[in-house]
């Protein structure tokens, strides 16, 4: 067996970061329509989520914000992102013995040994940036991981109301930090604090209440 493995949100400022992996005996057993998660839309995501879990071997990491923040005091969000893989492939039983992973660190050889050593040699991790696109195995790892998020997301906007994609470059995001940074004078507990976007805010919230004195 092989598997595929992605993430999503890693750069996110509010959710989770889930990591997804899926297995397979051969890449063309995996359901037509296998691609980039994004490049389908949210209906094809769901249906292809779907014949994959229903089919495949698959497993999810999720790792919260408040742990991203603090696993980030000890390494580095690419190191972060490879013990997510790495968690990721060891849901899968038997471990597979090769994985393809969608490469974060623009050293693709250096991404892959360190996921390599963090499963203990035991598996032959093929690392390559832009993985989803070229790879249908890391594709559909890719697929369950952004509707286990999108999932994620939609319980934060039925709890917190609108928050947007939990995206930085998103207006209604911020638009939501700001409002309960503004209202509670601290990020909500779905924020990832060590983000320069809430670090920021914050700043700003500090300079304000200064200047009421």
């Amino acid at each position: 067996m092989i598997c595929g493995v992605d993430e999503a949100g890693k750069g996110a400022v509010l959710g989770p970061m889930v990591v997804g992996t899926v297995g397979c005996e051969k890449e063309t057993d995996l359901p037509d329509g296998v691609r980039d998660s994004k490049a389908l839309t949210r209906r094809q995501r769901e249906r292809l989520y779907a014949e994959i879990t229903e089919s495949f071997p698959w497993g999810v990491v999720e790792i919260p914000a408040a742990e991203i923040d603090r696993l980030r005091q000890e390494m580095t969000m690419n190191v972060l992102v490879a013990h997510g893989h790495a968690d990721a492939i060891r849901t899968l039983a038997p471990l597979p013995p090769t994985a393809y992973v969608d490469a974060c660190d623009v050293n693709e050889e250096r991404y892959g040994s360190t996921v390599a050593a963090l499963l203990g040699g035991a598996c032959t991790v093929i690392s390559r940036n832009h993985g989803d696109a070229l790879f249908p195995v890391v594709s559909a790892a890719s697929i369950v991981a952004k509707v286990t998020r999108d999932r994620a997301i939609e319980a934060l906007h039925a709890k917190e109301g609108e928050i947007g994609s939990g995206y930085p470059s998103d207006p209604a995001t911020i638009a939501y930090l700001k409002g309960y940074i503004t209202s509670h004078g601290m990020p909500p507990a779905c924020a990832r604090q060590s983000w320069e976007t809430v670090v920021r805010l914050m700043d700003r919230r500090r300079q304000t209440t200064l200047g009421d004195f």
